[in-house]
């Protein structure tokens, strides 16, 4: 093994011990702890054999060389991951909105019966 295969190594098992603690410490959910720890145990399955998968990839994708292919495959998952964090916030400028809803709504009905005391008096 080369070098940087061992500091690939350490980094990948150092972040499976990482992403492990944040879910031990509630900050991940289920399924987002899964995906990363998939992805790392693929990273690390990449990381000891590195040639011998990419020349696999390259000769499923039909590609010239499995460097090639490792890159393909790589922009495929950032374009995964770049997807998940667009729902996710598309999901919390929703909540955002629906919550600024109601917050303007009860401090209408607030504004009013506040109007109604003040008439009264």
């Amino acid at each position: 093994m080369l070098a940087v295969q061992y500091i690939a190594l350490a980094t990948i098992l150092g972040l499976m011990i990482y992403v492990l603690s944040k879910y031990g410490r509630k900050e991940l959910e289920w399924r987002d702890f899964m995906f990363w720890e998939i992805l790392l145990v693929i990273m690390l399955i990449i990381t000891l054999k590195p040639v011998e998968i990419s020349l696999e990839v390259k000769r499923i994708l039909g590609l010239g060389r499995g460097l090639d292919a490792l890159f393909v495959v790589a922009i495929g998952i950032g374009y995964l991951m770049i997807f998940r964090v667009y729902l996710a916030v598309d999901r919390a400028e929703r909540e955002i909105t629906e919550l600024t809803r109601k917050l303007a709504i009860e401090l209408g009905e607030i504004n009013e019966k506040l109007e109604k005391i003040k008439e009264k008096s």
